[in-house]
C-alpha cells in the first residue's frame, strides 16, 4: 500500500490528523504553554471576574469583564496553534545531490595508486543576488541543497526553514516565514491579556476596598487569588513584553533572531533592510506563501531502473561458468587425492590411491610414484606446495603431482 508523504518523512516532525497537523519534536511543550495560559484566566474568572458582573449597573455591564477574558484567552490560544501546528516554511529535501554543481577539487586530492586523482566535490558556498546585492548561500549536506538566503538547518526539527528565526520551545515549533507573523501576534496578545487580568485584578482590590472601607492589606487579604494573578502576570509581563519589543526592533530593521545574534556585533550592511514601514509592511500585509510540501500526497515510487548492459566479461563468464565450476571442483579433488598420496606409509594402500583416480593419473609416472612408496619421511613441504598451487588449472594437477614425486625423492 503507497505510503503518504509525513509516514515517511525524513525530519523530527511529529504529525496528527493524517499529516494536517505538523509540530515540532518538542510539541509537549505545547501543553505547559497551554496550562501557563488556561489555569490563571480561570483562577481569575472564578474569583475576581465572577464578583464583579454586578459592579456597573446599567445594564450589567460587568458581564463584559467575564466575557472579553475568555474571548480573549481564545484568540491566544488560537495563534499558538496557528504558530505550533503549521508548515513554518520548511524547504523539501533532494533525493540526490545537484549534479549540475559537482565539481572537480584538484586541491584536496587523494593518492590512488601512486596518482593524484581529484575528488569530486560541491562547492560549500555559492553567489546569488538580492535586492542588487551579492549574498552568499550555503550548502546543506543534510537536505542535498542550496539554502535560499536566510534560510538556515535547524538541528532540533533537522529541517531546512525558509527565513529561520528560532526554534520556541514555548511551542515546540520552528519559527519562520509561515509561522512568523502568528508567532509574533501571539507574544503581543499574551503580553496585553497579562495586562488585562493584573488590571482588573487591581480594580477588584480597589473595589473591595471601597465596599468595606477597609485598607490595602485588609482587600488583599480578602482576595488573595487577586493578589497572586497580579503577581503572576507581573512577572510574565517581563517576559513576554521584553519578547515583544525585541522582536519590534527585528522587524523595523528586518532582521530574525538568528541574524541578529549571529551577525549583531558586526557593521555589515543589511541587504533586507526595506525601511521601517516597508518592513511591517513585508510581515503583516503581504500574502503567506503556500507550504512547499504537501504532507498528505501518495509518496510517488521510483520506477525501475533499466538494468545495464553486461560486458564482454561478464559475458563469458555467465557462458562458461559452469564449465569453470566444475573445472574448479575436478582440480580440488585432484589436490586432495595428491594430499592423501603424500601421507601414504603403507605401500597397499599408495596403489589403491593410485588406481582410483583411474586415467587422471598418468601411467609413466608409476615409477616416479614408486620412488615416493620407498620414502621413510613425510615431508611438511608436500603440503605447502599442493595448498599453495591448487588454484592451477587442469593441467597444472600433473604439474602438482610431478612436483610432488621430485621433493619426496630428494627426501628420499
Amino acid at each position: 500500500m503507497a505510503k503518504r508523504v509525513y509516514e515517511v518523512w525524513k525530519g523530527s516532525n511529529k504529525f496528527f490528523l493524517g499529516g494536517r497537523l505538523i509540530f515540532g519534536p518538542d510539541a509537549r511543550s505545547l501543553l505547559v504553554s497551554f496550562l501557563l495560559i488556561t489555569v490563571p484566566v480561570i483562577i481569575f474568572c472564578v474569583f475576581v471576574a465572577r464578583h464583579l458582573r454586578h459592579q456597573f449597573s446599567p445594564h450589567n455591564a460587568g458581564y463584559a469583564i467575564l466575557g472579553v477574558a475568555i474571548a480573549f484567552t481564545i484568540h491566544v490560544l488560537a495563534l499558538l496553534l496557528l504558530t505550533s501546528a503549521r508548515d513554518p516554511g520548511i524547504v523539501p529535501r533532494n533525493s540526490h545531490p545537484p549534479e549540475d554543481e559537482l565539481r572537480y577539487d584538484t586541491s584536496a586530492s587523494a593518492e590512488i595508486g601512486g596518482r593524484q586523482t581529484p575528488s569530486l566535490q560541491f562547492p560549500r558556498v555559492k553567489d546569488v543576488i538580492v535586492n542588487g546585492m551579492t549574498v552568499k548561500v550555503k550548502y546543506c549536506d543534510t537536505c542535498m541543497l542550496y539554502r535560499p538566503p536566510r534560510c538556515s538547518h535547524c538541528s532540533i526539527c533537522n529541517n531546512c526553514v525558509e527565513r529561520f528565526d528560532h526554534h520556541c520551545p514555548w511551542v515546540g515549533q520552528c519559527i519562520g516565514l509561515r509561522n512568523y507573523r502568528f508567532f509574533f501576534c501571539f507574544v503581543l496578545s499574551a503580553m496585553l491579556l497579562c495586562i488585562y487580568v493584573f488590571a482588573i485584578s487591581a480594580y477588584y482590590i480597589k473595589v473591595l476596598m471601597d465596599n468595606n472601607q477597609s485598607t490595602v492589606w485588609k482587600a488583599m487579604k480578602e482576595s488573595p487569588a487577586s493578589v497572586i494573578l497580579m503577581a503572576y502576570c507581573f512577572i510574565s509581563l517581563w517576559f513576554v513584553g521584553g519578547l515583544t519589543g525585541f522582536h519590534l526592533y527585528l522587524i523595523s530593521t528586518n532582521q530574525t533572531t538568528y541574524e541578529n545574534f549571529r551577525y549583531g556585533g558586526s557593521r555589515r550592511h543589511n541587504v533586507y533592510d526595506l525601511g521601517c514601514l516597508n518592513n511591517f509592511f513585508e510581515v503583516f500585509c503581504t500574502k503567506v506563501k503556500p507550504s512547499r510540501n504537501n504532507f498528505r500526497a501518495f509518496v510517488q515510487e521510483v520506477p525501475p531502473q533499466r538494468p545495464s548492459m553486461p560486458t564482454s566479461r561478464e559475458v563469458d563468464y555467465e557462458e562458461t561458468g559452469d564449465d569453470r565450476r566444475a573445472k574448479v571442483e575436478d582440480d580440488l579433488d585432484i589436490g586432495g587425492d595428491l594430499l592423501k598420496i603424500s601421507q601414504r606409509h603403507n605401500i597397499g594402500d599408495i596403489e589403491a590411491d593410485i588406481r582410483s583416480r583411474g586415467s587422471d593419473v598418468p601411467q609413466n609416472n608409476s615409477s616416479d610414484a614408486d620412488s615416493v612408496l620407498n620414502s621413510d619421511r613425510r615431508p611438511t613441504t608436500t603440503v605447502q606446495s599442493v595448498t599453495r598451487q591448487m588454484s592451477w588449472g587442469r593441467s597444472g594437477s600433473l604439474e602438482i603431482a610431478q612436483d610432488v614425486v621430485n621433493r619426496n625423492s630428494d627426501f628420499h
